[in-house]
């Protein structure tokens, strides 16, 4: 047996001030991202704002439906347009943040499991890293550089690729 251990890093910022120019714009358009949300069911709002190599800003908001399973996640949402409108522009960075009028969020909300793992295929297939920060509105940030340190544990199988 061997013992391993795994560290990740990344930054904490207590306020948007705090950020670069880029990055606080990132941020505002992640906000601004969530009033597209569809989300009657839980009154939760997810909104993604995603910086593209060229410069071009993507959005997505969190998308509910009443066979939940049937909903999707902003940072999909999001991907996903990328992937079918500008496949070969570079991810630079992520903003993601959320609000619901049901309590106070106090810390910033991770993505899910499954949004991971499509930001891990993402980050492979273009063999850059991704920035991503996790905007508590009016609170802290949280800045990650690559997807490595946010699920260190991606699923790979290159024996699928043909």
């Amino acid at each position: 047996m061997q013992k391993r251990t795994i560290s990740i890093s990344f930054d904490e910022y207590t306020s948007l001030e705090e950020l670069n120019s880029q990055d606080q714009i990132l941020c505002l358009e992640a906000k601004k991202a969530m009033s597209n949300s569809h989300s009657p069911y839980s009154g939760f709002r997810v909104g993604v704002a995603v910086q593209l190599e060229s410069g071009r800003i993507v959005y997505g908001s969190n998308q509910e439906n009443v066979a939940y399973p049937s909903g999707l996640c902003a940072e999909r949402v999001a991907l996903f347009m990328i992937g079918t409108t500008y496949p070969d522009d570079k991810i630079i960075s992520m903003a993601i943040t959320a609000q619901t009028d049901h309590f106070l969020i106090k810390e910033p909300v991770t993505s899910c499991g499954a949004c991971l793992q499509v930001m891990a295929e993402y980050e492979k297939k273009q063999s850059y890293p991704i920035n991503v920060m996790f905007y508590c509105l009016n609170g802290a940030i949280i800045r990650t550089s690559g997807i490595k340190s946010l699920l260190p544990f991606a699923f790979e199988e290159t024996r699928l690729q043909k």
